[in-house]
């Protein structure tokens, strides 16, 4: 498996030297990176009993199927086991009655036991990477396989038109090494979420007031006060063991990364899910207008059954997760950056 993987990065890097690449090198390199992840998630999927023959056809399959296609099964792949993932978090918060209430499990009681049931959670403790800015770094306690979904990047979500509202702004970057871009210019703020909670609660812009660190709080409150649009609030699951990758950190030049920045839209009509995705939008557009149409939103079926059920007029909310890129026991979870990044800063230079 990692050879025939290993083959594919080998005519990346002969890629990358084409003058076309470097004329559109963010534009190609983000394809490169969905091709990637559209092998791993797809190898993920099969389970532990795929072998070689299935990493050839998946590999064949990348070779012959579109963008758009390959976005398109990335995005099934990844919520098929973000699906999962929520399965089980019911299985261990809620009790089998109607009560209302999930369980007063402490936060580090419900990793130990998400661990016991996929096989990896994750911690924060010093990184060991020899930077004076690395500080604590993402460690994977446990066995996760190629193509795994890690941890979610939790947090606030800016679209473009509402930079002028995150903290610091225009110089956002160098105060919070917690807010990273999607390609398509979606910014996530982790600095607010931290490291979680011990409570599910509702998450909303009082609540990013409070437990902000190191932001100019009055800058915020302006903004918000000057402004129609606020971070409405959601029951989100403090206690979420996955959203941490925002600790995530990037190695050496001389290590390898073992993560890749995957974007995953969360579609909003996955009600029974929503408290598990660590997010929320400024502004809120998507999820307001859910609560506007209700149940009378249109809903395809089954998200398991292939490229036709996503569909993509349903309102999401765009945030970020990590994927493994090879397989991964008791690490420092190290993700590279990737070319397409860029800072919200970027065009203030």
């Amino acid at each position: 498996m990692a050879f025939l993987f290993n083959k594919f990065q080998d005519a990346v890097r002969i890629l990358a030297k084409s003058p076309t690449f470097a004329r559109y090198r963010r534009k190609l390199q983000f394809e490169d990176d969905i091709n990637l992840l559209f092998m791993y998630t797809s190898y993920n999927r099969l389970g532990k009993n795929a072998d070689e023959a299935d990493a050839e056809e998946i590999i064949d399959m990348a070779s012959k199927a579109s963008f758009t296609d390959q976005q398109m099964q990335v995005q099934e792949n990844v919520h098929f086991q973000i699906k999962n993932f929520c399965t089980v978090m019911d299985e261990i918060l809620l009790p089998g009655s109607a009560v209302p209430m999930t369980r007063p499990i402490k936060r580090a009681e419900l990793s130990l036991r998400l661990k016991d049931s996929i096989g990896y959670s994750l911690d924060v403790k010093p990184s060991q990477i020899p930077h004076n800015e690395a500080s604590q770094g993402l460690y994977l306690n446990g066995e996760a396989n190629v193509g795994a979904v890690i941890a979610i990047y939790p947090g606030v979500i800016y679209s473009p038109s509402y930079y002028p509202y995150i903290p610091g702004y225009p110089r956002v970057d160098a105060r919070n090494r917690y807010l990273i871009t999607r390609y398509d210019g979606i910014a996530i703020d982790a600095q607010p979420w931290g490291y979680g909670g011990e409570t599910r609660e509702i998450w909303d812009s009082s609540t990013m007031q409070e437990t902000r660190p190191d932001t100019d709080e009055t800058m915020l409150g302006k903004a918000l006060e000057n402004s129609q649009v606020r971070c409405s609030g959601e029951i989100l699951e403090r206690r979420n063991p996955l959203a941490l990758a925002h600790f995530a950190n990037h190695p050496t030049e001389e290590t390898v990364p073992n993560v890749m920045v995957c974007p995953y839209d969360f579609p909003l009509t996955e009600k029974d899910l929503r408290t598990y995705i660590p997010n929320i939008s400024f502004g809120n557009a998507e999820e307001q207008k859910m609560r506007r149409l209700g149940s009378s939103w249109f809903r395809r079926g089954s998200r398991n059954s292939g490229l036709d059920d996503w569909d993509s007029d349903v309102p999401v909310l765009k945030t970020l997760v990590l994927v493994a890129t090879k397989a991964l026991c008791d690490e420092e979870v190290l993700l590279q950056r990737p070319l397409w990044y860029y800072s919200v800063d970027e065009d203030e230079d």
